[in-house]
């Protein structure tokens, strides 16, 4: 049978009644008092048979506006490099560059033999820090290596952004520093522009640019979501837009994400403290909380618990016709030990908060 948006949820509740309440690993959120998480459940997770202790952190969801079903998902694996995987979770592609952590990408890059997708990753190799870049092609769906930026600090969050026909890395670290820089292809590879430093007051990692509405949002770990302007020439002051406070958001504050649907822009948090995901609607002013979701156990494919990394896709993609997330699940079952994304369809998360 053929499972609807509602009779996942449905179904995710049955599950919760009858095994979450008995095992210690479920989502603390779903039982918060005043404002519990929604239960949701996965539709898709990634298997990796050739590693089995991959290291996952954070996903990239990518798909071809003219053709949906061709579609990928990046996912970093800690300790050895880079996957993408095709949509039903198996392995297209492994590109071995060590401890790569978070994973972003934008559309259009150009380049001499033509637009493709810039994808990229921070990178903490012991002496060797710094940002690892690829391009991958929408013809042939292929991924291959495009060059190192090395840094001077340790980086640690990472994500993308774009500005016109300007695109940004963005790089966030443990000393609560981030670094914003342009890239452009130049004739021996990327080039780099100058280094922007935005600065919070501690442990950073998370962030998300929200390039239609010109802003970085970005997760300090114990204190909360904040935004910058994304314009470099802009001020540097940041403004808060949710803090963790045990109730809605528990720490650590990790991934961050934006989805658009209906003419809506959302943002969605990682809140890894009881592995829960509070959502807000976007507005002109602040992002106004909706409500939270967690995902459970379903009849095939397992919960996910203590998310670093995730990542939106806005409207069709693989399988889903409006739109996906996908999560780094901190352990997979019945597999201990091993670590893997979870793809979740947006119309189940939509329904269960009444969006």
């Amino acid at each position: 049978m053929r499972l609807t948006p509602s009779l996942l949820i449905a179904a995710s509740v049955l599950a919760l009644s009858a095994c979450a309440m008995t095992e210690d690993r479920g989502p603390q959120g779903i039982f918060a008092p005043g404002d519990p998480a929604r239960p949701v459940m996965a539709a898709v997770e990634t298997v990796v048979t050739t590693d089995p202790e991959v290291d996952a952190d954070d996903p990239a969801l990518w798909a071809d506006p003219r053709d949906p079903s061709r579609a990928v998902m990046f996912g970093t694996d800690k300790s050895d490099g880079l996957y993408v995987h095709n949509m039903d979770g198996s392995v297209r592609q492994f590109l071995p560059s060590g401890p790569v952590n978070n994973v972003d990408l934008r559309i259009g890059f150009p380049t001499a033999a033509g637009e493709r997708v810039l994808v990229a990753a921070s990178n903490d190799a012991p002496g060797a820090n710094g940002v690892n870049l690829y391009l991958f092609d929408p013809a042939t769906l292929t991924t291959v290596d495009y060059g190192f930026l090395p840094t001077t600090y340790e980086p640690y969050g990472f994500c993308m952004a774009r500005r016109g026909e300007v695109f940004y890395l963005v790089v966030t670290t443990k000393a609560g520093t981030v670094h914003q820089m342009s890239v452009a292809d130049g004739p021996n590879g990327p080039v780099i522009g100058a280094e922007r430093v935005l600065t919070l007051g501690s442990q950073l990692e998370g962030c998300v640019a929200h390039d239609a509405a010109d802003t970085l949002y970005v997760g300090e770990e114990d204190v909360g979501v904040w935004r910058f302007d994304l314009d470099p020439s802009g001020p540097s002051i940041a403004t808060e837009v949710a803090r963790v406070d045990r109730i809605r958001i528990k720490d650590d504050v990790e991934g961050l994400t934006v989805l658009r649907d209906r003419g809506v822009d959302y943002l969605i948090v990682s809140s890894q403290g009881d592995s829960t995901y509070p959502v807000y609607r976007i507005e002109a002013d602040l992002p106004v909380y909706v409500g939270r979701f967690a995902i459970v156990d379903g009849p095939e494919i397992d919960g996910v618990t203590q998310t670093d990394g995730l990542s939106a896709y806005s409207g069709a993609i693989g399988p889903f016709p409006e739109g996906a997330l996908a999560f780094h699940d901190h352990e997979d079952a019945p597999n201990p030990g091993q670590q893997n994304f979870k793809m979740v369809d947006w119309r189940v998360i939509r329904e269960a908060l009444g969006l």
